[in-house]
């Protein structure tokens, strides 16, 4: 289910512990021009004072708190920013929320911003929080903490997708996750995965053309890999990388 609006007027119309799992990744408030190497583009309005931004970000965090059910697991995709020359840990927010911090993992995705003033940053983080210490997951994947997930890039009409292989590996370790909520959905991967993998969803989009773009792409999507399949052809991969999942088996 698609749902075109507001991210959190959206969430504050859902009931209360509805959902197994929310994937998602919010405007990080980098200004209306971003840069990648030397490529600007103006993806959407994300220009907000930053305190503002951050109490923002607390209502959302605490909404899908609240949506979430007890067992279930919210992975934050976000970075630290530099702003005016300091760096901003989302810490500053997540810490404010009602969410336990079970695990940090960190995306090397190459970024391309190559300012000779600093070091490069080329890290993002994907925060796993949950309701409970006792929440686990299934780590069907073997993996460890850092990923180095394929970039979408910036030349698609939505510039701030990220991978569907971070949806599909998060997922893969969530078997009992059926609703998959995304309240900042963008161009709908998180819809796309898990239609491929056999779970519902909730996305919700703030872009009116945005949700036509996911509405198409998830369409487009027949093909549904069945969990007991991709779980054992992730191990024949981690054995031998050259071998890779068919669409036609």
């Amino acid at each position: 289910m698609i749902i075109c609006g507001d991210a959190l007027t959206e969430l504050r119309k859902l009931p209360d512990e509805s959902v197994h799992c929310c994937i998602t990744s919010p405007p990080y408030n980098l200004g209306n021009q971003h840069h990648t190497n030397k490529k600007r583009h103006t993806p959407y309005e994300d220009n907000m004072p930053e305190q503002e931004y951050q109490d923002w970000q607390v209502n959302i965090l605490q909404e899908l708190y609240r949506v979430m059910k007890k067992e279930g697991s919210l992975f934050y995709n976000h970075k630290n920013r530099i702003k005016n020359g300091v760096s901003i840990t989302p810490y500053r927010w997540i810490c404010k929320s009602t969410w336990v911090i079970k695990q940090e993992l960190v995306w090397f995705n190459r970024s391309s911003n190559f300012d000779k003033i600093r070091f490069y940053p080329m890290t993002e983080r994907i925060y796993w929080l949950a309701k409970s210490n006792k929440t686990k997951i299934y780590n069907a994947i073997s993996h460890h903490d850092v990923f180095k997930w394929k970039t979408v890039g910036t030349n698609e009409r939505h510039t701030r997708r990220f991978p569907e292989e971070m949806v599909r590996d998060i997922l893969m370790c969530l078997p009992g996750a059926k609703i998959i909520l995304d309240p900042f959905f963008g161009a709908g991967t998180v819809g796309v995965v898990a239609k491929q993998l056999g779970r519902d969803f909730i996305g919700i989009e703030l872009n009116a053309e945005y949700c036509k773009m996911a509405e198409g792409r998830i369409a487009g999507v027949a093909y549904q890999m069945p969990l007991a399949k991709w779980e054992s052809q992730k191990a024949v991969e981690q054995e031998s990388p050259s071998l890779k999942i068919s669409e036609e088996d």
